[in-house]
């Protein structure tokens, strides 16, 4: 799949710094390549979060992607840092 701008939007925006969130059927693992979020590269910046859900059409999974870099067009995506845990009960 791709990067789909309908499914990013804006949670908050306070000096600088915007908190996104994205909905995706792809993977973290895909989500998280070099150049996954260029479509939006006049949006965000370095060091904007982006609370994920990933996967939602197989094995779901959240987390926090750090934008780390976007120049010349090309943004990347630190690895998502997963939020939760295993669920015992």
């Amino acid at each position: 799949m791709a990067f789909s701008s309908k499914n990013l939007s804006v949670l908050a925006y306070a000096n600088g710094f915007t908190l996104w969130h994205y909905t995706t059927i792809d993977p973290a693992i895909d989500v998280d390549t070099l150049g996954y979020f260029n479509e939006a590269t006049d949006m965000v910046r370095v060091g904007d979060m982006i609370l994920a859900n990933t996967d939602t059409d197989g094995t779901p999974s959240s987390g926090i992607f750090l934008i780390n870099a976007n120049s010349a067009s090309v943004v990347d995506a630190a690895d998502m840092t997963a939020v939760g845990g295993a669920d015992t009960d």
